[in-house]
């Protein structure tokens, strides 16, 4: 590719952070367009039709603006309501996150996985239907987090985000060994893009070790196979600084803390 495409990132909040983080380290040359939807965070307490309402006009809007080559929905309560919707709607390519359930349960050595998302995520038939699919021989332990998306706005944010709240978030995940004889869980998938900000955190928090399983390297590497990776003396966009966008229209206040996410460029 000759050229500096535009990837556009939309995500509920700031969680997506982690996705553009590893699309950037794939494709450095392109230009990025983060949206946080902040005035409608968190997207876990919405309907599948509050969302597919809310996002398919939003999305419209933004290709009308921007152009992009292509758009990620960094977000996997977003992604389980509204790709399909969207899809049908737009002609520019979509990459989804959607909870890893097929690699962590193939990876499993207990053969038992717990899924750590929204409770709009967990609940939703996207979901379920990836279990049937996927799960092969793992029992699936479905875990919908009240607050953990916003302990980790948060805790990125510098406000004050203690143990025994995420403890308390992430506790139901970790199954035990039955007196049946059945393993404990091995294997935890990170089913909203904001749990890997808190995952320092969580992997010290524990009871016992586990496999994380966060999507956002699989992603970049969907976007560089839609894409192609880009030549490496292309300049064009990517001397344009990357744009970070709220749509409640909140000042952006953390500019130490998101230049590392956006190749360390500091965002407009």
């Amino acid at each position: 590719m000759s050229y500096s495409p535009t990837i556009l990132i939309l995500d509920s909040g700031l969680g997506g952070l982690t996705v553009l983080r590893e699309v950037v380290n794939a494709l450095p040359a392109a230009r990025y367009i983060y949206v946080a939807d902040d005035a409608f965070f968190p997207y876990g307490r919405l309907s599948e039709e509050d969302i597919i309402a809310r996002v398919v006009p939003l999305v419209g809007e933004l290709i009308g603006a921007h152009a992009p080559d292509i758009v990620v929905i960094a977000c996997n309560t977003m992604s389980v309501s509204v790709l399909g919707p969207l899809r049908a709607a737009y002609p520019v390519p979509f990459v989804g996150t959607v909870p890893a359930i097929k690699p962590a349960c193939a990876a499993s050595k207990t053969k038992r996985v717990s899924v750590l998302g929204t409770r709009a995520t967990v609940q939703r038939e996207y979901t379920q239907a990836l279990i049937r699919n996927h799960a092969q021989a793992c029992t699936v332990t479905l875990v919908g987090a009240a607050r953990l998306a916003s302990l980790a706005e948060d805790a990125l944010s510098g406000k004050p985000v203690s143990d025994a709240d995420i403890l308390s978030e992430i506790t139901p995940c970790f199954v035990p060994a039955g007196d049946g004889g059945s393993l404990r869980t091995d294997a935890i998938v990170l089913a909203c893009t904001h749990y890997p900000l808190l995952l320092d955190r969580m992997l010290r928090l524990a009871p016992w070790p586990v496999s994380w399983i966060d999507p956002a390297p699989a992603i970049a590497r969907r976007v560089v196979d839609l894409l192609g990776p880009l030549e490496p003396n292309t300049a064009g966009d990517h001397e344009r600084p990357p744009e970070m966008i709220f749509t409640s229209g909140r000042a952006r206040t953390l500019t130490d803390a998101l230049a590392p996410f956006f190749g360390g460029r500091v965002p407009a």
